[in-house]
Parts: structure tokens; C-alpha cells; sequence
């Protein structure tokens, strides 16, 4: 339970960063591009593969500070930094072919989920 605690409190840090960022972002070089979103999943996935190496090589890093850090703040401020870090995972052992495919289904499959989510909502809101 003290684990769960430490995550949500994570996240919680991790989505108000995103928040600002997003913010800062939006203030300084307008919304002709996310750049926000960017910026926090570039950051998300360089932290996310140093936090894992430093927990997978080092005794200085715990599994709750891990979780904390990874799947709380680092989920909070984005998911894209898991799924970086699960499909750098493949191809660190070798694993081209799923790491390709991962990925191919991956951005494909959201982005058409996103499409096919605006399209549902707009049939029962009739917008």
C-alpha cells in the first residue's frame, strides 16, 4: 500500500509538470505546433532510460523510488516514456521484428483510436 501512495503521489507531481510545461510552451512558441507534448515526452523517455538503467545497475535506486519516479512522475508527465522504454527493451535483447511491430501497432493503432473516439463521440453528441 505504501508503494500505491508513493506512485500517486508521483503522478500527481508528474501530470502538474506536464501541465506546466504544456503551459510554458504554449506562451512562448504559440499552438502552431505541440510543442508542450513534445517536449514532455522527449524528457519522459531521456529520464525514463536513465532512471531504468540507473535502477537495473545499481543498488542506489529501490524498487519503490523506481515506481515512484517511473510509473508515478514519469507516467504522470507521459506515458510515451514506458512505452520508449518497453520498446527499447526488445531491442536491447535482440528483438527487432517485435520491437518494429510494437511500435508499427502502437502508433497506428492509437492514432486510429483517436479517430475512431472523436468519430463515436461526435455520432452520440451529434456534433
Amino acid at each position: 500500500m505504501e508503494r500505491f501512495l508513493w506512485v500517486c503521489l508521483g503522478g500527481a507531481a508528474g501530470t502538474g509538470v506536464r501541465y506546466l510545461v504544456s503551459e510554458g510552451a504554449l506562451r512562448i512558441f504559440g499552438n502552431a505546433w505541440p510543442w508542450g507534448t513534445l517536449a514532455v515526452n522527449v524528457a519522459g523517455c531521456l529520464l525514463m532510460g536513465a532512471l531504468m538503467q540507473a535502477a537495473l545497475t545499481t543498488a542506489s535506486i529501490g524498487p519503490t523510488l523506481r515506481f515512484a519516479l517511473g510509473t508515478g512522475f514519469l507516467g504522470g508527465l507521459t506515458t510515451y516514456s514506458a512505452f520508449d522504454w518497453e520498446a527499447t527493451a526488445m531491442v536491447r535483447s535482440g528483438a527487432h521484428a517485435r520491437a518494429a511491430l510494437y511500435l508499427g501497432v502502437t502508433v497506428v493503432g492509437c492514432f486510429l483510436a483517436g479517430l475512431i473516439g472523436a468519430w463515436a463521440a461526435r455520432r452520440v453528441l451529434g456534433a
